[in-house]
């Protein structure tokens, strides 16, 4: 590995703790009802509550905030679906794309709404304007928000003591979109357009080809059935290409959210590869910042609202901890490039190593480091978007994204979902100490007993379920077999990453499974809806249930949460879940295609 991709990493970070804690602290003023944006948006919080009928003075019992959750939720999703399927018939739609169908609109509509933006559609090709903005984007907001409702929730229930209520959840929503998303968004918006990404409601352009080509097909009658003559064979015809169409559309504003609310959906089918989606290596390094900024902040956000910045520290060194050696891993993974180069003669020296390594799938103006970097961020962050095809990774250079999805999504994590995540983590980290001193577990001054242990055993039992189960169906019907199309260990890997990705709540996909079929949209979507919903009930059941404890006092048996020895608990925790669980998995996957890459017998 060169001096010169520990540089590009090491910028990276320094880049983004230098914004996380000023952000995290904003973000802990604005749930706290003391934002210093208050005199400009006040008035609209207020005029939003008139507006919809809610009290923003009544807090809620955690039954009725979840309630309101889901509902709201619900209601997205069925307009989502909605748009995608009478796009055809309504406005901003300059390229007449019809109506999508039942079974990729359904899957669409739940992806968008659990924060999970897996595409199995090409954007630019089945999305209109309007289905875009009004579907996609504002989808991209409110479950972004969502995520962080349930995290603030929580964070107050450790706060409280003998409460029945953990706050509001229309006052937490609107306050995190309308104070932290949409400042944020509109300032990266703003510097991605200035980089060359487009914001346009023009119709596409076209532009003549360099050099015109002339090429024979197969025709095709209306409903694009092959036209055959009298003796039986296909009729073709030579078509002469002289002009391209180029894709636009309003992609700044929703490019700068989707990677702000860690969502991940592209307006275009390579997403973050396209080069009106991300033209420049400085595009490029804001969209990357842009991934991890909100759930590093939120570590700041979760000391300063319980009132001890050290708890923060803690949960941001753990997440750090795991993602910077994974990072160099995937970095040198990707450099090594493949082993089978290896057995053909195509040994790489270390000057080689630096332009060299496996560059298929990937840009040319990003390279092997920001290529590797991004995977890494991308599947920590529960975000989903990509600069380069995981597919075309190296075996173990796929290992690692998978894997960290599979560690349940909280090494930073989703916005909100992340953290809440690692604090249920965290939650079980002190009742194994309290076992092994025979001492009633307590986090943040409050008991860990039965109720939460139970609760915590679905946020982190459900997601390998949906995972492992999703996986083994889809490879023993024929009708998840029928999708994969490149053989053997390499193809198990397309679904395990593809059920990773969906139980996690993550979206990015390796490509090379033809995942938009009425069996994944349908099998993909109850994923992505059970793991986003059933980790999140159980979370806001235990702020419940904490928030109505007393606080009880540090006394000599107390286990410090913010040393350490609690940091390399937590990190054991999470890793002995994720290595335990899905080790024989990615032994049948990746680690497979390394050993047959690698001339293993």
């Amino acid at each position: 590995m060169s001096g010169s991709s520990v540089l590009q990493l090491l910028i990276y970070m320094t880049a983004l703790f230098a914004l996380a804690k000023p952000l995290g602290v904003y973000m802990a003023r604005v749930f706290q009802g003391d934002s210093p944006l208050n005199r400009a948006f006040a008035p609209i919080e207020r005029g939003l509550y008139r507006l919809s009928g809610v009290n923003s003075e009544q807090e809620m019992h955690w039954t009725a905030y979840a309630a309101s959750m889901l509902v709201f939720n619900l209601l997205g999703a069925l307009t989502v679906y909605a748009l995608q399927r009478m796009q055809g018939y309504l406005l901003l739609n300059p390229q007449h794309l019809p109506n999508v169908s039942p079974d990729s609109a359904f899957n669409t509509a739940i992806s968008f709404a659990t924060n999970t933006n897996w595409q199995g559609y090409a954007g630019e090709s089945t999305m209109s304007y309007l289905t875009q903005m009004l579907g996609m984007t504002v989808q991209n907001f409110v479950s972004a928000a969502t995520g962080m409702a349930v995290l603030v929730a929580l964070i107050r229930a450790f706060t409280r003591r003998n409460a029945d209520t953990i706050g509001n959840f229309w006052v937490d929503l609107t306050r995190g979109t309308l104070y932290i998303l949409l400042p944020l968004s509109l300032i990266l918006a703003v510097m991605l357009a200035g980089q060359g990404v487009a914001q346009t409601l023009q119709p596409y352009a076209t532009a003549a080809v360099v050099a015109p080509l002339t090429y024979e097909q197969t025709k095709s009658s209306a409903d694009g059935q092959a036209l055959l003559d009298a003796a039986g064979k296909s009729l073709t015809e030579n078509v002469k290409v002289s002009e391209q169409t180029i894709a636009l559309g309003p992609v700044a504003s929703q490019v700068a959210i989707k990677q702000l609310g860690t969502n991940g959906g592209g307006f275009f089918n390579a997403n973050s590869a396209h080069p009106l989606e991300n033209p420049t290596p400085f595009s490029n390094f804001l969209e990357m910042l842009a991934i991890l900024l909100i759930p590093a902040a939120l570590c700041h956000t979760f000391g300063s609202m319980l009132g001890d910045s050290r708890q923060g520290w803690a949960m941001l060194a753990a997440m750090t901890l795991v993602f910077i050696p994974l990072a160099l891993l995937e970095i040198q993974f990707e450099q090594a490039g493949s082993p089978i180069l290896a057995s053909l003669g195509l040994e790489m020296n270390p000057s080689q190593l630096q332009s060299g390594g496996n560059m298929e799938g990937k840009e040319a103006r990003f390279g092997i480091v920001n290529s590797a970097i991004w995977a890494v961020a991308t599947t920590a962050a529960s975000n989903g978007s990509v600069n380069a095809m995981h597919d075309s990774f190296t075996a173990l250079g796929g290992l690692t994204p998978m894997w960290l999805m599979q560690l349940g999504e909280v090494i930073f994590g989703g916005v909100g979902s992340g953290l809440y995540g690692m604090i249920v983590f965290a939650i079980v980290a002190v009742f194994v100490a309290g076992l092994m001193i025979g001492r009633t577990p307590e986090y943040l001054g409050k008991k860990i007993e039965a109720f939460e242990m139970k609760m915590a055993s679905i946020v982190i039992l459900v997601p390998p379920l949906l995972v492992l189960g999703g996986t083994a169906l889809a490879v023993t019907l024929e009708l998840g077999r029928a999708s994969i199309f490149n053989p053997g260990a390499h193809g198990f890997s397309e679904v395990l990453y593809a059920f990773s990705s969906a139980g996690n709540n993550n979206g990015s996909a390796f490509a090379g499974l033809s995942a938009n079929t009425p069996f994944y949209n349908l099998v993909l979507g109850i994923a992505m809806l059970i793991s986003r919903y059933w980790l999140a009930v159980p979370v806001l059941a235990i702020a419940g249930s904490l928030a109505a404890k007393k606080i009880v006092p540090v006394g000599p048996g107390t286990l410090p949460t913010h040393t350490p020895l609690f940091v390399a608990l937590l990190i054991g925790t999470v890793l002995m879940v994720g290595a335990l669980t899905f080790v024989p998995a990615l032994a049948l996957g990746p680690v497979a295609e390394y050993l047959e890459t690698a001339g293993t017998p």
